[in-house]
């Protein structure tokens, strides 16, 4: 049997994307409605679904903590956080929803292994201390990143991050006041913390992905105003922020090359392993696989409520309509 190839979309009107850029140019919003290039649609939908993706996987490392937590306060808070961000993700769903790709698709890319997510959530949570400093680290990265993000260019986006940065700040000060306890604790407990700050340091500088010379898509959502700041930059304001609330808490960061610039005034820090990074990204770092079948398995476990939820829905429809 012939098969027939796919025409190509057509080519984007000349007029219509000197417009569209001109609007981009002058700071406005673009909202759902508003024609937009097909590039700048294409690019949105991979950046918010990796985005959607990254709140939904990394419920996983945290929810295995909510039983072993030290005291029911902590335990309450965790809960409280993971809870956040499963509606984080909701969010950034709902967003993509509106560029008219179906969330079922979207998350069966997550499901099949073919979609992106951070690459910090490939890696294990060993202790207690892990919770703490990937609410210190994790979310600090988070917050800087989607600070940016809630000026972006689409507003569907930009405003989906405005609540998200609020619940986030939470994270981080919850995640810092544990390391901050972890910090005045027991040599046991000191030890604990400093061994995950150890682990998650480098991971943590490499969520703010590749390194500007070697970004495929950055040069894109910067033109667009999707994106207001380049990697590196961000990564910058990350390390920046950070150093000084180590030195407050008494710990050390994992690099020796570590070091004030006052011409600069900003931190300079060593060598990311872009090797490791790369690998994590292509699926080989320490918890890919299991973080996918956690989710897959979860996904399965829960389809009789979809299915409760959608024959629900369906009654009531017929009941309306009845009436």
């Amino acid at each position: 049997m012939a098969t027939t190839k796919k025409s190509p979309p057509p080519a984007d009107d000349p007029a219509l994307v000197a417009a569209f850029e001109a609007r981009i140019a002058a700071g406005e919003s673009i909202e759902p409605k508003d024609w937009m290039p097909e590039r700048y649609r294409k690019q949105l939908t991979r950046m918010m679904a990796q985005h959607a993706h990254s709140e939904i996987v990394g419920m996983l490392p945290e929810g295995n903590w909510i039983t072993r937590a030290p005291s029911l306060r902590r335990k309450l808070s965790l809960i409280a956080k993971v809870q956040d961000e499963a509606g984080h993700g909701l969010y950034i769903y709902c967003g993509t929803e509106t560029l008219g790709v179906e969330r079922d698709e979207l998350v069966a890319q997550l499901h099949d292994g073919t979609a992106k997510y951070s690459s910090i959530f490939n890696y294990p949570t060993l202790s207690w201390a892990d919770m703490g400093v990937i609410g210190w680290f994790v979310d600090g990265a988070a917050i800087v990143n989607q600070t940016v993000l809630a000026k972006a260019s689409y507003g569907p986006y930009a405003r989906a991050m405005v609540r998200i940065c609020k619940e986030e700040n939470f994270h981080k000060r919850q995640g810092y006041e544990i390391c901050a306890t972890l910090a005045k604790g027991t040599p046991s407990q000191r030890a604990m913390l400093q061994d995950a700050i150890d682990r998650f340091w480098w991971p943590s500088l490499m969520m703010f992905g590749p390194s500007d010379k070697d970004s495929p898509n950055s040069a894109e959502l910067l033109k667009w105003r999707v994106k207001r700041k380049t990697n590196d930059e961000l990564r910058q304001r990350f390390v920046n922020l950070t150093v000084p609330q180590a030195q407050a808490i008494g710990v050390t960061l994992p690099d020796p090359d570590l070091t004030y610039n006052p011409e600069t005034k900003n931190w300079d820090f060593g060598e990311i392993d872009w090797d490791e990074f790369w690998q994590v990204v292509g699926g080989n770092g320490p918890c890919n696989k299991e973080r996918l079948a956690a989710r897959n398995a979860a996904h399965d476990e829960g389809a009789w409520v979809r299915e409760a939820a959608l024959a629900h829905a369906a009654k009531q429809r017929r009941g309306t309509e009845a009436a």
